[in-house]
């Protein structure tokens, strides 16, 4: 199981970087793993290398690389924070879900795949997880903490599979009237949304050995998550 670097094409025939994780075996559900607004740094590989060893084949794929090809940011720096809000600035969403699509497209097309592909994404990968369940036909999708939800509930009725979220209690980049907004707008839906929030976790608090991260909320949210894409990710 050793992680590995791609190219991915884009739409516009150039190419842009990849982190590919593999399971000891195949055919194996595929993740599209989706960054925090820090890239694919060690935290993002970690998170892919882990799914790898529980049997899921991951790509997470490098979503600045119009602007910044390849940077690796630490949310412990002030200024890696300073930069990456930069590049989330610069960041085009449609252009990044597009970039999420190929790399699932990417990943149901290895032999290695059972052809089934979720998407999983923390922060700014949160948002595009849910931007996934509406704008693709990945088969499953799983956000936390994903930033402006609140903005995205006119797409809600074009989710067409399964969605969980978690959701921190605590959030300032999602204050209570947004997040009673979210939970109103994703309710009712003819494919339901799983919602779960954690009353004493903060924004990233699933971001390990970080002064954000919440052990109990974290431990929670993963095991659910685990459960939530085996079952929707298996082949048949």
């Amino acid at each position: 199981m050793n992680g590995e670097y791609i190219c991915l094409p884009c739409s516009d025939g150039r190419s842009f970087q990849a982190y590919l994780a593999r399971p000891a075996n195949g055919p194996a559900p595929g993740i599209v793993l989706i960054q925090e607004i820090f890239g694919v740094n060690a935290q993002m590989r970690e998170v892919a290398d882990d799914l790898a060893a529980k049997g899921f084949l991951v790509i997470a794929p490098d979503l600045f690389w119009r602007a910044q090809p390849a940077i690796q940011l630490d949310p412990s720096s002030e200024q890696d924070r300073t930069k990456a809000m930069s590049l989330l600035q610069q960041l085009d969403v449609a252009l990044a879900v597009n970039d999420c699509i190929s790399a699932m497209d990417y990943l149901r097309a290895l032999p290695a795949s059972n052809g089934k592909v979720g998407a999983l994404g923390y922060c700014l990968g949160g948002k595009l997880a849910y931007l996934m369940a509406t704008r693709s036909n990945v088969d499953a999708s799983v956000g936390y903490y994903g930033i402006g939800l609140q903005e995205l509930l006119g797409e809600a009725t074009s989710i067409g599979k399964p969605l969980m979220l978690h959701i921190a209690g605590n959030d300032h980049l999602c204050q209570p009237p947004a997040r009673e907004a979210i939970i109103k707008g994703l309710s009712g839906l003819p494919v339901p949304v799983a919602i779960h929030v954690y009353p004493e976790a903060g924004h990233a608090f699933a971001r390990r050995r970080s002064a954000a991260y919440h052990e109990a909320s974290a431990q929670a949210a993963d095991a659910r998550t685990l459960e939530f894409l085996s079952r929707n990710l298996s082949a048949g």
